[in-house]
């Protein structure tokens, strides 16, 4: 089982923070240890060349029966054991000890009648300097990971805010804002050598260029079929009324008529499209503008009024997605279609087979059919473009027990005084 790390833990600031900091503290002692072990080899190894050399003086005045110098002396009580047993044995060595509270370097050798001659120098000045160097080199180290950790900060820093200001550019063309653009300033320079993240925000700038024309041209198309239908619509239409009656004249009315709808239906989605469409707000009871759906639908509807409201829309717009809702539960699903009206909120429920899976995830999708099924087709498509201008939430689920639910949720009028507008 891996544990789950906070969302702070995954920063690229953060990551590269953490790895400027380790590789400045291994680098840093790794150098301390060096410069560590070759002075404080240098400083002892002169301590113990100058403690031979005395001892080399001693033994000598010793041997010739002069007076010891300063320092020597023969079986000294503070000589350490392990430097006089080595000192009888017949060798000479030296030893850093502490010796009445100050850092001694000794030196000790054989002297006649088994005895160890010996020999002491003060280390105290040596060992200073080795503290002194330790010091310097954790200060000196300390200064270079903050000093470096600021600067690979602040790099860091200006390539996370350039990463973020293209993630949030995506954001916004992955949410419909098409006209979002990163606007590098490196890109923008020819000359200038890009780095990675100049060429993402480039690769996605043009992208979004590309995709852009490409809607733009598709809605360009729509809705210049849409237009150029029209004219023979109304010829053939006005040709259709003119045929004698009978079952074949019923059948091309009807799909003229179907024709028309569609036609109006691509010429209604073109304009939302365009993102160009201006509310008309008034303020409605929202269960008499459901009756009044339910009446011109013509269908068999079942309206409950749990608490009826006052919202603040455009009357035509919310007729439109309330018509589409009920006829497509009509046509898709199956008896009882019940309106609900609770508060701001207006429910569309069938008992059929429910929604396909696609569309209760991604959302109606123009013409799409799934499974060799009828497609839903423009009227949902619609709905969702019309709640949208009007600033409603739309979402489409599907009852545990069976049965399509479309919800769109409105906001709701500010309580106002009688009489007042």
């Amino acid at each position: 089982m891996r544990l789950a790390l906070p969302r702070w833990a995954g920063t690229l600031a953060l990551k590269a923070a953490v790895f400027i900091t380790v590789m400045c503290c291994a680098l840093a002692a790794l150098l301390g240890v060096l410069v560590h072990v070759s002075v404080t080899n240098q400083t002892v190894g002169q301590a113990r060349d100058l403690a031979l050399s005395r001892l080399a003086d001693a033994t000598e005045a010793f041997e010739a029966g002069d007076t010891l110098g300063s320092g020597a002396d023969v079986d000294p009580p503070d000589l350490p054991a392990s430097l006089r047993a080595l000192a009888l044995a017949g060798e000479r060595g030296t030893m850093v000890a502490d010796t009445r509270g100050r850092p001694t370097m000794w030196a000790a050798g054989p002297a006649d009648g088994g005895r160890a001659l010996a020999v002491r120098v003060d280390y105290a000045q040596s060992a200073r300097t080795i503290e002194a160097l330790d010091s310097a080199i954790l200060w000196s180290a300390g200064l270079a990971i903050g000093a470096t950790l600021l600067v690979g900060a602040f790099a860091v820093t200006r390539v996370t805010r350039r990463l973020h200001t293209t993630a949030r550019v995506a954001r916004r063309i992955s949410a419909g804002d098409l006209d979002a653009r990163v606007d590098d300033p490196r890109a923008r320079q020819r000359g200038r050598p890009q780095d990675e993240v100049g060429a993402v925000a480039a690769a996605l700038d043009t992208m979004a260029a590309t995709l852009q024309s490409k809607l733009l041209s598709e809605q360009r198309f729509t809705a210049d079929v849409a237009h150029e239908l029209r004219t023979p619509l109304t010829g053939l239409h006005a040709a259709a009324e003119l045929l004698p009656p009978g079952r074949p004249t019923e059948l091309v009315r009807d799909r003229v008529a179907a024709l028309r709808t569609l036609t109006e239906d691509l010429l209604e989605i073109s304009r939302l499209d365009t993102g160009r469409e201006r509310l008309e707000l008034d303020t409605e009871e929202l269960g008499a503008l459901a009756r009044r759906v339910v009446r011109a639908s013509g269908a068999d509807t079942e309206i409950r009024v749990v608490r009826d409201v006052r919202v603040e829309t455009d009357r035509r717009r919310l007729e439109r997605v309330l018509g589409n809702l009920v006829a497509n539960a009509h046509r898709h699903g199956r008896a009882p279609v019940v309106l609900m009206v609770d508060g701001p909120v207006v429910t569309v429920r069938d008992h059929g087979d429910g929604y396909p899976e696609y569309l209760v995830a991604h959302g109606p999708q123009r013409f799409r059919t799934e499974g060799g099924a009828r497609g839903h087709g423009l009227g949902l498509t619609i709905a969702v473009g019309q709640a949208e201008v009007l600033g409603a939430a739309l979402a489409f689920t599907n009852a545990p027990e069976g049965g399509a639910v479309a919800t769109l949720t409105l906001s709701q009028a500010p309580n106002l005084p009688d009489g007042a507008a």
